[in-house]
């Protein structure tokens, strides 16, 4: 949630740190606001988008100071308004501070700093937090960087910063716990974001805080790092970065869902390249090769994830336990922890997340770990905070996602998750020689079926125009297809708005088949492979209640043709790969409905990215 930006350098700060926070726009937000420092502390804000605030601060402030930082705000405390904006300052107004994450403990500090004479503007929680600061500085005597050192030390919860003080004009301090910062190092130069994306086009060499550090930034000088806890000084990790500018932007597509929908035959490809060689009849994954045994002597596999990658998880659940024959149970990262579940020394625990920050499954990671478990992390973003938290992991290659609703990241998780189960069968012996070579090549085949899955843009768009207005839809799925109906329903709900649930098809008839009526769209998920004769005697079902049915079925079938309103088809592939294929084209009916009621796809109201607080 929320955006940072920073820069100190050569250059005019302003046009870097707005171009900055358009970057970031995909996290979601509903305020924005910048400080430049030209010889006094500029600062504009505003409710809204980022758009709204460059007319704002063309008319409000000077903009040629070459050290800035910039914020998008998604609301916790205190309304969407422009007081409760970032950049917030001190009472002096000698400090500015933009903030991503919760200060739990704002309450007693806020009524202590009163006592003391403070004055607050704003709601936040964040005000709270600068004039401590400012309250440390003044009573310790302190520079900028201790004063946020022993602040930080005061305060509970979750928080990247980045502060800069008047009186230290050549520096900015960041900090992080819980949230992601990442400080791209240039020549002459350095940037502060909440990811690379602001600062790629600059620089392709960055640094990512770890929890409980941070940085001392200065012009000429090199990064300073420290633990906030205990002062010590840190050696900065520099990493180049494996994105570029063309993954970020939209590539002649209307929208960045659309782009990635389309993304997904090459990303597939890169997600198994150089791991997958069927005509050698090898899967090859370090983080599973360098840790086998522990999966093999595993009691159990127990999933934790959130959103579209808990979906993910569901399908990894059918295929692991079918190949590997491995007991797994999925969970939300969200309830996991709260639940005191049991977790043994012979447990694996796979952790599932598209920017590697969310901060439930951080959260569930951190209690495997604490009970002994072997964690292992599937996700997208190099350097995120759970690959490096995990044990061992791999990535999904899908680049940058800038979509809020995910796509391509739930194909490519189920990709990196069909591999590892595959991996584990050969290593047990529990697929036959023949299968496990067929299974394969079926998988290499899988970009160019999705490729063909795409092709059913005009369906969706007919389909979409049709059932736009629609107040309410069914998902239903057997087996393998049961996630997918979960996740098509996911679709459907973030980016339209509309009202959809996902069932596993036999459920339908223990309560859901109430609300069929002639006026309710039911998606059925229905290829030839897995329960097909069990699926069309649900469709029969719903279509003596009158609803209106719309089939994603294997190309060439008749059967549902026939009971169907609509049918999309795709090509056939084995039960276990065809989620890969069947979520394509539900992707892009939600996308065309979201298009069609004109909402905005990439931004959708109350939603972020990356979810870092709980």
């Amino acid at each position: 949630m929320c955006g940072i930006v920073g820069y100190i350098g050569h250059r005019e700060a302003y046009p870097i740190v707005i171009k900055g926070l358009k970057r970031l726009e995909y996290r979601g937000y509903d305020s924005a606001g910048v400080m430049i420092y030209d010889g006094a502390i500029k600062v504009c804000k505003t409710k809204g988008k980022v758009v709204g605030l460059e007319e704002l601060a063309l008319k409000e402030i000077a903009t040629n100071g070459a050290i800035g930082i910039g914020h998008t705000r998604w609301a916790t405390h205190g309304v969407p308004n422009d007081v409760n904006s970032h950049p917030h300052l001190s009472n002096s107004g000698e400090i500015a501070i933009v903030h991503n994450g919760i200060i739990e403990n704002y309450a007693p500090l806020k009524e202590e700093l009163i006592k003391r004479g403070y004055v607050f503007h704003s709601d936040t929680d964040t005000e709270v937090l600068v004039n401590l600061i400012e309250e440390v500085q003044k009573k310790e005597k302190l520079k900028i960087g201790k004063a946020v050192q022993l602040a930080l030390n005061q305060v509970v919860g979750a928080y990247a910063i980045a502060v800069f003080d008047k009186k230290n004009p050549d520096e900015i301090v960041a900090a992080r716990l819980g949230s992601p910062l990442a400080i791209g190092v240039g020549e002459g130069e350095y940037f502060i974001a909440s990811d690379a994306s602001p600062f790629i086009e600059y620089t392709s060499n960055a640094v990512y805080l770890e929890d409980g550090e941070m940085a001392n930034i200065s012009l000429n000088k090199s990064i300073k790092i420290r633990k906030i806890k205990d002062d010590s000084l840190v050696d900065p990790y520099i990493q180049e970065l494996q994105m570029n500018l063309e993954q970020i932007e939209k590539g002649g597509f209307d929208h960045f869902m659309l782009k990635e929908i389309f993304e997904q035959p090459s990303v597939i490809k890169d997600t198994y390249r150089g791991r997958l060689h069927a005509d050698k009849g090898i899967i090859q994954m370090s983080g599973v090769e360098d840790h086998l045994e522990k999966f093999l002597n595993a009691d159990r596999i127990i999933i934790v994830a959130c959103g579209t990658s808990w979906h993910a998880g569901l399908v990894a659940e059918y295929i692991i336990e079918e190949f590997a024959r491995i007991s797994v149970e999925v969970e939300y990262a969200s309830e996991f922890r709260y639940r005191n579940p049991i977790i043994n020394k012979n447990d694996v625990v796979i952790a599932i997340s598209q920017s590697g920050e969310t901060a439930d499954t951080m959260a569930a990671i951190k209690l495997a770990k604490e009970q002994g478990a072997f964690v292992f992390g599937v996700c997208n973003v190099v350097g995120s905070s759970i690959s490096r938290e995990s044990h061992a992991g791999a990535y999904t290659h899908a680049g940058p996602e800038i979509g809020v609703a995910s796509t391509k990241a739930f194909t490519t998780q189920i990709t990196v998750l069909t591999m590892l189960a595959l991996r584990l069968a050969k290593a047990k012996g529990t697929l036959s020689h023949s299968d496990f070579h067929r299974y394969l090549l079926e998988l290499e085949l899988i970009p160019e079926k999705v490729k063909e899955a795409l092709g059913t843009i005009d369906s969706a768009k007919e389909i979409a125009a049709a059932f736009k207005d629609a107040p309410n839809c069914l998902y239903l799925g057997r087996g393998y297809n049961f996630p997918v109906a979960l996740e098509g329903a996911l679709k459907l709900k973030e980016i339209s708005y509309i009202h959809a649930e996902g069932y596993p098809a036999a459920e339908m008839k223990h309560g859901p088949i109430a609300l069929i009526d002639e006026q309710m769209p039911v998606v059925v998920i229905a290829p030839k492979q897995g329960h097909y004769d069990k699926i069309v005697s649900n469709i029969q079902e719903i279509k003596s209640r009158s609803g209106k049915i719309i089939a994603v079925v294997t190309k060439g079938d008749t059967q549902v043709r026939e009971l169907a309103d609509y049918v999309i088809e795709i090509p056939e592939t084995s039960d276990a790969l065809s989620p890969l294929i069947t979520t394509i084209p539900l992707q892009l009916l939600s996308y065309y409905i979201a298009v069609y009621r004109d909402c905005n796809v990439d931004q959708p109201r109350n939603l972020a990215k990356s979810v870092t607080v709980e």
